[in-house]
Formats: structure tokens, sequence, C-alpha cells
């Protein structure tokens, strides 16, 4: 091993207090500036913070940001969702193969560049776009393949990447992107005007169990997608056993389709870190943690200012506003690009610094989460409503929505749209309301709360989005009458695929077989019987998976199946010689007419 190699790790593990539990902050240190973990490094970093060898690669091995094998110095990600791929991302693809030399997977012989692919990347609003290490570069086309190829090789430097500036804070000198907020509609709760401070002032003028007793009245629920009471949770966490308690926001919005916390994250981050202070004092917390998905590394830099304004403030840190004996302060963990660390134990166990496996529960994070201890994990559009509430009180907040689902929801509308971005609505507006204000009146179908929720037709446009009819963490896309939603379907169960961690069967192997079926089907060899198989094994791998991903993975199957069944019906066909029509015998006797050098002549073309 070489000197520099040992001191760098030394010092970067020193920096983290020699603390097994910083793993991901010191493996993510290493990988940035060797371009690898290579086994000589996690050897050097087991040994510093005295754990085996083996947990140090398997949180390597686990994340797509790091690796043993050595990448460049510049790796660009393009993604390749559904919805960059409906904008033209596959051409893109080619320009990048065409102006760098190499393919996908590959990197330049000169060792500076690595090409890769990303599944999603919270920019589909703004699609095809890719990162440049931490650097986003959106609306990409051919053109601006090569112009910013040719820019990125003069310096070999993202951060130097010629672009214009998005708006708001992405203009910032600490932010410095590209990127555009794209706020389309303005709500009374999160994008309105608000008295910085106020909710917290009011917090602290209460007592931590009249603060849980608000949230509850406003019959806040989680803005994530699951809609568990937010009041609730807390609850839970601050009577659970043990003095020590967490509070850790999730801003790991991996679902593709989703990017409306990106947006909160840059407009908003006072508010969601006041959302963090008070609920820290309700549930008797002095530490937060902010899960930042690696995506959104970019953000960074101007999060950590924002947290440091605060504390000069006294809005963090020691006694916070004069409240003697209240003391709370909030730290950054950055992810890795893992979509499961959307699920809230698999993102406790990435905080953990270990591989981002779901947790067994029971006991739920509010008994049992960050390090064991009474842990309430709240999204970050949640987290943001929370000093609303207690600024204008629970009967303000319940104003508008249904009843089942007070207040207000941002949604992420993206795809065949003419309007993509962010609105923030009033919970019950029917989904033709929704259509005719993006500007998608003759959609196909709507995916509502992203892969894992559901796809929906024409027939159910007249249904409402909230909590009691089509429920949503926010993500929706719109498929135009062009678009076949089989081979849609198709592509969210790739991302399923490649996103499963692998930990259970019935998600590990259950997905693959439903994306096995659905490729049978588009390549013209489906049978009727088929449709039945991927009914009964989607309800299978929804059932007895382990965690949140595999309970809901096979949606976009089933939900398709029910709603575009004729897409399917008309791609099938009954066998009449009893052959399997997946096996092709002219394929199959090519390897052996190779070696003879001659046609089959018993099975001739």
């Amino acid at each position: 091993m070489s000197v520099n190699l040992t001191s760098a790790i030394k010092e970067i593990c020193k920096f983290c207090g020699n603390d097994r539990t910083r793993m991901m902050d010191i493996v993510r240190a290493v990988q940035q500036q060797f371009g690898q973990v290579s086994d000589e490094a996690m050897n050097y970093i087991a040994k510093c913070v005295n754990c085996h060898r083996v947990e140090v690669e398997s949180v390597v091995s686990f994340y797509v940001f790091l690796s043993k094998k050595q990448k460049g110095g510049v790796v660009i990600r393009l993604c390749n969702d559904v919805v960059d791929k409906m904008s033209g991302s596959e051409v893109v693809a080619e320009a990048f193969e065409k102006e760098l030399g190499i393919k996908f997977g590959q990197t330049t012989p000169d060792g500076k560049i690595t090409l890769e692919y990303a599944p999603c990347i919270g920019m589909c609003d703004q699609s095809p776009a890719a990162l440049f290490n931490d650097e986003i570069i959106t609306y990409l086309s051919t053109d601006k393949v090569k112009e910013v190829v040719a820019d990125i090789k003069k310096h070999y430097d993202p951060s130097k990447l010629k672009h214009r500036l998005g708006d708001g804070h992405n203009a910032d000198e600490l932010v410095h992107s590209c990127v555009h907020n794209n706020i389309r509609n303005k709500g009374r709760v999160i994008f309105a005007e608000f008295k910085p401070e106020a909710g917290l002032k009011n917090a602290l003028a209460m007592s931590s169990v009249e603060v849980i007793n608000e949230v509850k009245n406003a019959r806040l629920r989680g803005r994530g997608g699951a809609g568990f009471p937010t009041g609730m949770k807390w609850q839970f966490t601050r009577g659970a056993a043990g003095e020590k308690k967490y509070i850790i926001c999730n801003a790991d919005e991996g679902e593709p389709g989703t990017f409306k916390d990106r947006v909160l994250l840059t407009e908003r981050a006072d508010m969601l870190f006041e959302g963090m202070t008070i609920g820290g004092y309700a549930i008797g917390a002095d530490e937060g943690i902010l899960y930042l998905r690696g995506e959104y590394a970019y953000l960074r830099k101007f999060l950590e200012k924002v947290l440091a304004d605060r504390r000069s403030r006294n809005l963090l840190g020691k006694d916070i506003l004069g409240k003697k004996g209240f003391n709370f302060d909030v730290r950054i963990q950055m992810g890795a690009g893992a979509y499961i660390c959307g699920e809230e134990t698999s993102l406790i166990s990435s905080c953990e610094g270990l591989r981002g496996d779901p947790k067994t529960r029971p006991p739920f994070p509010a008994q049992k989460g960050y390090l064991g201890k009474p842990t309430s994990v709240n999204n970050v559009e949640t987290l943001c409503c929370v000093p609303r509430v207690l600024e204008m009180g629970a009967a303000w907040f319940v104003e508008v929505g249904s009843a089942g689902s007070p207040s207000t929801k941002l949604l992420s509308v993206s795809g065949d749209c003419k309007q993509p971005g962010v609105y923030e609505i009033p919970f019950g507006v029917k989904v033709s309301e929704l259509l005719k204000m993006v500007g998608a009146e003759d959609a196909q179908a709507l995916l509502i709360g992203g892969p894992s929720g559901q796809i929906v037709g024409s027939a159910d446009f007249q249904r409402t989005i909230c909590y009691d009819d089509l429920a949503t963490g926010g993500a929706v896309v719109v498929f135009g009458p062009e678009r076949d939603m089989v081979a849609v379907a198709a592509d969210y169960m790739e991302f399923f695929v490649e996103e499963s961690c692998g930990y259970c069967t019935p998600c590990r192997a259950g997905n693959v077989l439903l994306k096995k079926y659905l490729d049978k089907i588009l390549t013209g060899c489906g049978e009727p019987e088929d449709l039945d198989i991927l009914q009964k094994l989607g309800e299978s791998v929804k059932i007895t998976s382990r965690c949140g991903l595999g309970q809901t993975s096979p949606n976009p199957v089933l939900t398709t199946l029910k709603n575009f069944r004729k897409s399917y019906e008309t791609k099938v066909k009954k066998t009449t010689n009893g052959m399997q029509p997946t096996f092709d015998i002219r394929k199959a006797v090519k390897g052996a007419e190779t070696i003879a050098k001659r046609d089959s002549v018993i099975f001739v073309k």
C-alpha cells in the first residue's frame, strides 16, 4: 500500500472519529479522492475503525457510487429512467459514446472519464439529464453532448463546466447549478409566505406533549407515500424506553418521477430544519440527521451553510432561543446511490454505516431505530409542513383538502405534458383537473405515486388524489396516447430488478421472472396463459416480500394488467402446434452450423 493512500485513509478515519458507524462517510471520501475503494484501502479502513474487512466490502459492493474498480476522475452518469427515455436519452447516450469513444460501463483509455447509466437522478422535469461527478447537466441533446464533452476535456473539472444558472438558490455560489425549480403552482402551505422561526417560537412556548397534540389535531400525515400520522409517530417515539432519541429526515427521494424534495431542499431548507428542530423538541431528541441522497450532493455545501447560519442565530445548538435544556443539532449523512434506502429501515442501516438492507419489523424505528435508539423518520415535505402547523395552528392547516386528507400536497409532474414541474395542490383534486393544469388533456395514462404506485387510465380520471383514493408520495408521470403501456411496465420492472437489495427470494427472483414474462410478450412470443402467470406471480411477490420495495414492485405489472389489459391481449397469441414459442430452433442450431460450416439439412430456412 502506498504511503499516500495510508496517510489519506488515516486522516479520513480520524476526521470521522475512527467510528465504525461513519463508514459511509469514510468510503465516500476514499472513493472521491482515489476513484475507487481498493482491496488495500478496505483492509486499512477496517484496521482504523476496528472492524472486519468484510464489513467494509459489504458497504462498498452495495452502493452504486462506490467501486472496488478504478474509475475515471470524471464519472458521467446518464439518467436512463422511463421519463428520460421518453425525452430522448437513448439518442443522447449514443452521442456520449461517439464523443468519448467508449461504451457505457467503460473508461476512456487515458483513465480520465468513466461513462455509466443512473436509474433516476431527480431531474425528470428537465430530462434528459446527467451527473458529471456531483455536477448536474440538464436538458441534454446531441449538440449539447458535443459541447459538454469538449468542455470537460479541457479541464476535467465538472465544477468548471459552462452552463446557465438555474433560478432561486440554484444560482447561489455554493450551489452554482443549471437545475431549475420549475415551481408551477404555489399553494397556501409550503410555497406561501411564512414567518421564519414563528413556528419554532410557538412550539417552545408549549410543552412537547402539546406540540405533538397540535400536530395530531392538524391530522398531518407522512408525505412520503405511506401516510402514517406524524403526531402519532412522534408520540410513539417520545414514549419509547430510552433517554437518547433521534429524528431523521428522509431526503432520499429515489422514486422515479419524483423531484419535489429537491426543490424543498433548495428553496425551503430553513423551513425543513425548523421542522426537524420542532420534531426534536417534541420527541425529546438532541440530534437530527438529514439523509441526503448521493445524487443531490451538489446541494450539500449550501445546506451546510444554512445549518451554520442557524447555529449562529441560536436556532440550533445549546439552549435554543433561550429554552434552557433544549439542545438540538443536525448533521448531514450522504447516501451513495441506492433506491432501497428510501425505505426507512434501510435508510437507518445506511446511517449506521451498513449496507442498505431493510430491518425486520417489529421492532419499529420508533421503538428501536438508529443505533438501537427510538427514532422518528420523516419525509422532507412532512417536516416542512410542521412549522406552518405551529405558526398558523391546526385549524388553519385543515381548512383545505379533503375529509381524510387535509391541507395540500406537492406533486412532481413529468412525462408527456406541456408544463412539467412541482405543483402544490389541495388534496382532493381530480386527476382530470390535474391533467388540464399541466397541459395533458390527451393523456392515455397516469402513473400516480411512482412505479411503486398505480398506473391508471382514462376510466379513473375522475378519481381524486388523496390518501383515501389515489394515494401518492408525489411522483406523477403522464403518458400520451402513443406510449406502449406494456413496454412502460417492462422498463419499470427492469428498475426494480436492479434496485432490489436481494435480501429475500420473492423480490430478488420474482421481479426477474416478471420482467422475463413481459419481455416474452413484447417480443411477440407471449401466450394468453402468460397473463394469468403475471397476475399470480405479481400477487405472490407482493404478499411474501420482506419490505416495501418487494411489496410494491409488481404494481407496474398488476395495474397495467388491470387498466390496460387490451394492450396485453393484442400482443399474445395461442399456439397451435403445442411448441413453446420462445424456442427458436434456427438459433439453437446456429452454433453447430458454424462448426460444421454448412446449414442444417433438417431445419431449413
